[in-house]
């Protein structure tokens, strides 16, 4: 994992730090000069211009150029506070003007075609939210110090970074809540199938669809079985049967109403509640709430028919997947700008597990830690990728990862698996059997 930490945590870091202010500086210099050369590809005859500002971020900046002088590069430092509108030739720019402490409008300078790289983030994004404040630069890389900033991950930021790397200049962030997932964190958190293992011990029930509205249902039980539980059942409350639905999963017929009421889970592992089950079920997902004492994931209008207080209630975890538009449906407003509080509270308010979805998908749990999921991309814009990633945490849920992490899991699964897909027309179908790929790669 990779910690992220808000600009308020780095500053006390920054304050908690036992080594002097200077040779931190000089630490990020030297991260700067080494990118600075990666970028320019070479030293012999470059031109590199660093915008500096006031404060640390302008004096990381200096000292780049200080290393990138001594190493034979042409370097001219132009003061952030002048303002130039136009940066003067150059192969490449550095962007120390303004960290992520900047907190009013910006215009950065136009650059034309030259190259920039940013000092921990570019100058006019928002290190807490991500973002624009006025005109930001749009760096093709950033460096960043010791942890990531949610600004690089989020909104505008995303996109004006570049290419991040995390440069380790001796800071102490062991103590943060936040951080990324990366693809070696998948194969720690989910637990290999021992060698006696049975279908039960990891057995997920599916409670999806409505009649004519079957799709969510198939999707979200082929992927559970793709994402490797032993055996799934699938039920749609009211219907007859699943023509379409996965070979393997196992049909058992619910009453259209009480069906809450009529769960026998005793061998099940974890439950998914939701997908395409139609509104007006608040009384039956609230009752099957109750009765199951598996993990179950909440999704689509599952999520958004249960009552708070059923929520809450649980002993045994439980796992929400709202979009933005559920986010709403749940607390009466839109995600603010800052998503991690917006998740955060979330989870702490419901005492779930909340899985907030977006181009970077959040984890929150209730204690307040929060995993960050970035490997998808606009691919997964698509009906019923969502039906997928509700069936992939069921599985994990059933495997035995822990409910933070299941859900961490199944959000960069998801992502690399839309990753391997078609470029252009990936669809929600195409996904389980990617994801079962994906799994048998990274773990």
């Amino acid at each position: 994992m990779i910690p992220i930490t808000t600009p308020e945590e780095m500053r006390r870091v920054d304050e908690a730090a036992p080594e002097p202010v200077d040779v931190l500086i000089d630490r990020a210099g030297a991260a700067l000069a080494r990118a600075a050369v990666d970028m320019l590809g070479g030293t012999y005859g470059r031109r590199v211009v660093v915008l500096a500002g006031p404060g640390n971020n302008g004096a990381d900046g200096r000292a780049a150029a200080r290393r990138l002088r001594a190493g034979g590069v042409r370097v001219v430092e132009v003061d952030a506070l002048d303002s130039p509108e136009v940066v003067p030739p150059a192969d490449l720019i550095i962007d120390a003007a303004f960290g992520t402490s900047l907190n009013r409008d910006y215009r950065a300078p136009i650059t034309g075609t030259t190259p920039v790289l940013a000092a921990d983030i570019p100058s006019g994004i928002d290190g807490l939210t991500g973002a624009e404040l006025g005109r930001a630069f749009r760096a093709q890389r950033t460096v960043t110090f010791q942890a990531l900033k949610p600004g690089l991950l989020l909104a505008a930021g995303r996109v004006s970074a570049g290419s991040v790397e995390v440069a380790d200049i001796g800071l102490d962030v062991s103590a943060v809540a936040a951080h990324r997932v990366e693809t070696a964190d998948v194969a720690s958190w989910v637990p290999q199938r021992p060698s006696g293992a049975h279908k039960w011990q990891s057995a997920c029930w599916v409670i999806a669809g409505s009649p004519g509205m079957t799709g969510a249902a198939h999707l979200a039980a082929r992927a559970a079985l793709r994402a490797g539980a032993g055996y799934v059942r699938l039920s749609t409350p009211g219907g007859s049967g699943h023509d379409r639905a996965p070979i393997e999963a196992v049909q058992v017929a619910l009453p259209a109403d009480g069906w809450g009421t009529a769960l026998d889970g005793d061998r099940i592992a974890a439950a998914v509640i939701g997908p395409g089950l139609g509104p007006a079920q608040g009384a039956d997902v609230d009752a099957a709430l109750a009765a199951l004492a598996c993990p179950v994931v909440l999704d689509g209008d599952g999520l958004t028919s249960a009552s708070p207080e059923a929520i809450s209630e649980r002993s045994a975890p439980t796992v929400l997947t709202p979009h933005d538009g559920e986010f709403r449906s749940l607390t009466g407003a839109m995600p603010p700008l800052d998503r991690f509080a917006a998740v955060r509270e979330l989870a702490a308010s419901t005492g779930a597990v909340v899985l907030l979805k977006g181009p970077v998908t959040l984890v929150a749990d209730p204690s307040g830690r929060v995993l960050a999921a970035t490997a998808g991309d606009q691919r997964l814009a698509t009906a019923g990728s969502g039906d997928v990633l509700a069936g992939i945490i069921g599985a994990l849920l059933a495997s035995g990862t822990n409910a933070l992490e299941a859900a961490a899991v199944a959000a960069q699964v998801h992502g690399l698996a839309c990753r391997s897909g078609h470029r252009v027309g990936l669809v929600a179908g195409d996904l389980p059997d990617l994801v079962a790929d994906t799994l048998s790669r990274v773990t």
